[in-house]
């Protein structure tokens, strides 16, 4: 009997089973739905982006023919918005931003060969659109616009997102703490002991400092002090860490034939460069010693923990301070893969002895001359 689409009916589930060969379909449809969607997104950001482009070059030169005052921006965003109301691109603000966008990047000759030559030609437009701009949203780029000074560290954000994917949250976040400076400064020997690309991509995920500052200890501590409030606030700290780092586990026993048994600090996995990360930490500034200790816990998490398809483990050392000099030379001749870095606590500490001291002494001073 064939179908009659022209009755009215309900429509449910149980009018059809389906098999295993529906299922499968089903997932697959459902799949190239979503990248149809995401396709189709990227296509409406990239033609608004190419619209902004020719916008902002317009904006510029006709304030420049004309000798048009800041009224003409508060003018142009009422005409916009009453024939698109609809649209959200046209507030005095966005067209500000708009401006200042196209100023920022087609003033800087040097940011043209920078962001690799890749260029798109804009309808309406004389100035050739670096392509990297068209694969970033809209509003991280007027975060990185109006927070960076230069095109340097504006290309290191617009790359930081497409490669990790940023929410423009922990764009604004990484601004902040400067991620930028601190990116690839930590001493290493990455490029003696890692094959490219993974030590060019290990000395970018190292920073210096790293900021941890996001909780408070006595003026007196000891490094598991330390160890207990990373590992009591991972999530921050994996935020200070950066992209890519999956945490594994804290002082994990590693038992020697000999029956002795070593506890390094901290031990987290690295998705992008696909191997072990131990991190060891030191409440004072550093010593040639501590590489000893890092390279034998390197060593056997390379032995014991490293998986086929891993690659070579490696180690970063976090301490108070650091003597680049001693650094450098405490690396020569080391064949596994070490960083040193320094960090930066938050400076909030319990009153101590010697001020209980203090202020009894300025009692006691107080009462004599009375």
């Amino acid at each position: 009997m064939a179908e009659n689409n022209n009755i009215p009916q309900f429509v449910n589930s149980d009018s059809f089973m389906a098999d295993k060969n529906y299922v499968k379909w089903l997932s697959n449809l459902k799949k190239r739905f979503h990248m149809a969607q995401l396709k189709a997104a990227v296509k409406v950001n990239t033609e608004m982006l190419k619209f902004y482009w020719s916008l902002g070059e317009d904006i510029c030169e006709k304030q420049k023919q004309y000798k048009w005052g800041a009224n003409f921006m508060k003018r142009l965003s009422l005409d916009l918005r009453a024939d698109f109301p609809k649209a959200e691109g046209f507030s005095v603000v966005n067209l500000y931003y708009i401006k200042r966008w196209f100023v920022f990047y087609s003033s800087h000759t040097n940011f043209f060969y920078q962001a690799g030559k890749k260029l798109q030609d804009v309808e309406n437009s004389t100035t050739p659109m670096p392509n990297i701009l068209l694969r970033v949203p809209w509003r991280h780029q007027t975060v990185i616009v109006s927070k960076c000074e230069n095109i340097e560290t504006a290309l290191f954000y617009l790359k930081k997102v497409l490669a990790d994917n940023m929410s423009r949250t922990e764009l604004v976040h990484a601004i902040e703490t400067k991620l930028y400076e601190h990116t690839g400064k930590a001493l290493n020997n990455f490029d003696v002991t890692l094959p490219q690309p993974q030590n060019a991509l290990a000395t970018e995920i190292i920073k210096d400092p790293y900021k941890l500052d996001f909780f408070s200890l006595p003026s007196k501590f000891c490094e598991m002090d330390l160890e207990n409030k990373l590992a009591n606030n991972i999530t921050r700290f994996l935020l200070e860490l950066g992209k890519g780092f999956a945490y594994v586990g804290r002082q994990m026993e590693l038992d020697t034939p000999s029956g002795k048994s070593y506890f390094p600090d901290m031990v987290f996995y690295h998705t992008r460069l696909k191997c072990y990360v131990v991190i060891e930490l030191k409440v004072v500034d550093f010593m040639p010693e501590f590489i000893g200790k890092l390279n034998f816990y390197v060593s056997a998490a390379d032995e014991l923990l490293r998986g086929e398809g891993d690659n070579p483990s490696i180690g970063i050392l976090l301490c108070k301070d650091k003597d680049s000099s001693v650094v450098e030379w405490s690396l020569r001749g080391i064949t596994t893969p070490l960083g040193v870095a320094s960090y930066q606590l938050q400076e909030v500490y319990e009153r101590t002895l010697l001020e209980i001291k203090q202020e009894a002494s300025e009692e006691n001073a107080s009462e004599d001359e009375k």
